[in-house]
């Protein structure tokens, strides 16, 4: 399973937690967890999953979120502030802050709305498809997304800002 999966679990970290050192330790720590419970099928048949790829997507998306969250709320470590602003005018630097702008902001929502939002908008996965593997309805779904992109959007107003007067 690790073998098989290892790939898709690293890229659905890397894409919340935006360095490979944190995706590599969500990796070991969602397989980790797979191998206290048991075996895939074990998993499959206990959860009633209807299949490993979407447990494993979850999985690392949760993982990856707590680890945003525990870097936010560990004060012995103090983590430099993002600047309101990139550094320069490359496109580079400000995608890479914009990225973990998102990252902060993702990590101050409850688990569910974060949950879907990264399968929505990070691993392009449609309402429908969310609603089925989360076993809720699909404007459940729809209505999470709205309210989260709501909170995303406000708290990544400054970022939405410049990108607005840099275009001009």
């Amino acid at each position: 399973m690790f073998r098989a999966h290892h790939s898709l679990v690293f890229r659905t970290a890397y894409r919340i937690t935006g360095n490979a050192a944190d995706a590599e330790d969500v990796s070991q720590t969602v397989f980790l967890r797979l191998l206290r419970r048991g075996t895939g099928a074990d998993i499959a048949k206990n959860d009633a999953l209807e299949n490993e790829e979407a447990y494993l997507r979850r999985a690392a998306i949760n993982a990856a979120l707590d680890v945003i969250r525990s870097r936010q709320s560990d004060r012995t470590v103090e983590l430099p502030d993002l600047p309101a602003e990139p550094a320069s005018d490359d496109p580079r630097d400000y995608r890479l802050a914009l990225g973990q702008a998102l990252g902060r902001a993702m990590a101050q929502l409850k688990p569910r709305p974060a949950e879907i939002f990264a399968l929505r908008f990070l691993e392009g996965y449609s309402n429908r498809e969310i609603a089925r593997m989360l076993g809720i309805s699909q404007i459940l779904v729809a209505v999470i997304v709205h309210r989260t992109r709501q909170q995303l959007r406000k708290a990544l107003g400054a970022y939405r800002l410049q990108s607005i007067q840099t275009k001009k």
